[in-house]
């Protein structure tokens, strides 16, 4: 009886054996017969697709009149937003618009003189700026806030690059022209990233490194107004901290020890009206409801310090002036962009530079106020409505516009409720441009200094580098690199500083990637890190390990391989007995997004050196495009197909049961 009822048992087990074995191999049936992925240009097709037709739909050809319109529509309504929104416009949501947009129009007049003056450029240039590529924007953009127009950093950014390579005061001609070169290099590439959905790049720049940046530069733009705070007429072309002090200095001492006389006047003139600008900033973030107080002072700083030059004549006592601003419409500028010479190149890499740094503070800002509305912003139609407006502004006379995050806090405080301000914003400046350019003859150039100086603060985030520090030192230290390289170096220098130090940080994570060794966690199906879970339980003479990387490459191959056999080394050397021996490697392979040639290869002397030591190698879901290129590098029936599971349980029970088998 005893031993009937012991092959009874025996004979139970090994049913459930094989249906349990049967369900494992109709599993890894699954992935191992999985259709292959598609190849690198259909996912290029479909990523052009994607952006440019909305919800998979093409262009047609049917002969349905009706589908076919329809999905020309869907086309248009993806392309230019501004056909959605618009059918439920409302009388109400004009009313805000209308007043957001003129409040919006009396900073940006201004600033957009101020920035123009910054990026070595006639005034007008900046206000054109402000007509163009915000009606472009309107149309084609997603965010509602966000206001379009010149910005301190992108301007600086220019001038520092672009003089480089034609002198601004020797040739302003050439200098325009170039700029406006690059303005049009600048859409192009703006233009190709969200077509073929490259904001990646744009992530280079992280945020960290963004911070130092914005800050470097803050406080870089704020040293070059001294040149017009104090009517200084010899100044450096460097940029950095040290060249600019330097100048500084050497040029008050010159015009005090010389014969040519230097005016206090504008050192006073321009600290007034600073002192007033940062006041009527401090009252409107006390006081939301004074929100247009801080708006429209430096338009009434501008009207104040004309009069009193045009009053009392202070331009004959060696106050700096603007003098002439020409007026009208934005001319065209097709016929200046040069696309032959020896430049070219350089224009587009600073076109590049540029490029980049507009969309992601673009996008910074755009999102910022996007998460306060509550909705979402495409990265890529921003990035589609960025080029074009620059494409659109190079062609018009402009230079390169994004969003700036000091005229979108207007704005945004001003209760805009579409893009709706942008329209009405460009249209004042457009009878700006016909009225009123005559009555800016007599506007001081320390006036615009001020005027730059105030928004400056904006730029500077100390409480984020503190955030910054706190929660990761190693973006601290980009965020560092950054700050210091545009400081004491150049801007362009401080660009590569901060992504050099963001591809060192994704080089070392690549190169010493997380290879972790898993257990049981009690009571559940979970495996998981030992190190994390010491309660977590190992199954003797099984060592189950999890790569944590999105690639094994050549950058990481050989220290996985060498680390996991060196595991299985130190494993056999503290088990004396020949029973405990490790008998099975469990790779988990959920996170493993891809794997190269190198890769495959350190795969297979895994293989080869655990098979010379009597163990064997098993596989745990290995992802779609890692598994295609096992399969084609033959490696899948090099370890055998029985030894790929779905789950990390699965493998482990398999190999306990071919563990108790081999006994």
């Amino acid at each position: 009886m005893g031993s009937l009822h012991t092959e009874d048992s025996i004979m139970r087990e090994q049913g459930v054996l094989n249906l349990e074995d049967n369900g494992h191999s109709e599993r890894s049936k699954w992935m191992l017969d999985s259709p292959n992925p598609p190849p690198l240009w259909k996912k290029l097709v479909s990523s052009v697709n994607e952006t440019i037709f909305p919800h998979g739909n093409k262009f047609c050809f049917s002969s349905k009149k009706k589908t076919c319109q329809g999905h020309v529509f869907s086309f248009l309504q993806s392309l230019f937003p501004i056909l959605s929104w618009l059918r439920n416009y409302k009388a109400s949501k004009f009313k805000d618009d209308l007043l957001a947009g003129l409040t919006l129009a009396s900073l940006s007049i201004p600033q957009s003189i101020g920035y123009a003056n910054l990026a070595k450029l006639d005034p007008e240039y900046g206000l054109y700026t402000s007509v163009v590529p915000p009606l472009i924007y309107t149309m084609m953009g997603s965010s509602r806030e966000i206001a379009i127009g010149p910005v301190a950093v992108v301007s600086l950014l220019l001038s520092s690059l672009v003089q480089k390579v034609e002198d601004p005061v020797a040739n302003p001609h050439a200098y325009r022209n170039f700029v406006f070169t690059v303005t049009f290099f600048t859409g192009i590439f703006q233009t190709a990233f969200g077509v073929f959905r490259l904001g990646f790049l744009v992530d280079f720049l992280s945020h960290a490194a963004l911070v130092g940046f914005m800050a470097g530069a803050a406080i870089i733009i704020g040293l070059q107004q001294l040149k017009g705070l104090l009517g200084i007429s010899h100044f450096t072309t460097k940029t950095d901290a040290i060249s600019v002090l330097t100048s500084v200095y050497k040029s008050l001492h010159h015009q005090i020890t010389s014969a040519e006389k230097w005016c206090p006047l504008n050192f006073v003139l321009g600290c007034s009206f600073l002192i007033f600008l940062l006041i009527t900033r401090f009252l409107g973030r006390r006081n939301k409801k004074l929100f247009w107080l801080p708006a429209i002072s430096p338009l009434l700083s501008v009207i104040l310090a004309t009069l009193i030059v045009y009053l009392s004549k202070a331009d004959k006592h060696g106050v700096n002036i603007i003098k002439h601003v020409k007026g009208g419409l934005n001319p065209s500028s097709a016929h200046l962009l040069e696309f032959r010479g020896q430049h070219v190149g350089q224009a587009a890499k600073i076109g590049l530079i540029c490029a980049i740094i507009a969309l992601t503070e673009a996008i910074a800002v755009g999102r910022s106020f996007a998460s306060i509305k509550g909705y979402h912003l495409d990265g890529n139609k921003e990035m589609l409505s960025m080029g074009f407006m620059n494409i659109a502004g190079s062609l018009s006379s402009c230079y390169v516009a994004t969003g700036s995050f000091s005229r979108t806090a207007v704005n945004f405080s001003a209760g805009c409720q579409t893009a709706v301000s942008n329209i009405v914003m460009a249209i004042t400046v457009i009878v700006s441009l016909e009225l009123f350019t005559r009555l800016l003859y007599y506007t001081p150039v320390a006036i615009l200094a001020s005027i730059i100086l105030s928004a400056l603060p904006g730029l500077i985030d100390i409480n984020e580098a503190c955030y910054i520090w706190k929660v990761d030192k190693l973006d601290f230290l980009a965020c560092v690199g950054a700050f210091l390289g545009v400081l004491f170096a150049s801007v362009e220098i401080g660009l590569l500083v901060a992504v050099t130090i963001s591809f060192a940080k994704i080089l070392i994570q690549a190169i010493r990637p997380g290879v972790e060794v898993l257990g049981r966690v009690p009571r559940t199906e979970a495996f998981c890190d030992v190190t994390q879970y010491p309660m977590a339980i190992s199954t003797p003479g099984i060592i189950v390990i999890r790569i944590s990387s999105g690639s094994l490459c050549f950058a990481n191959a050989n220290y996985v391989r060498e680390r996991i056999l060196k595991w299985v080394s130190e494993d056999e050397d503290l088990k004396e007995n020949p029973k405990g021996r490790v008998q099975a490697v469990i790779l988990d392979m959920t996170n493993l997004m891809n794997v190269d040639t190198s890769g495959i290869l350190a795969l297979e002397e895994l293989h080869k050196r655990l098979l010379s030591r009597g163990v064997e190698l098993a596989m745990v879901n290995p992802r779609w495009l890692v598994i295609h290129k096992l399969k084609l590098a033959n490696f899948v029936d090099k370890i055998g197909k029985q030894w790929i599971f779905l789950t990390v349980g699965e493998a482990v029970d398999a190999c306990i049961c071919s563990k108790i088998a081999s006994i």
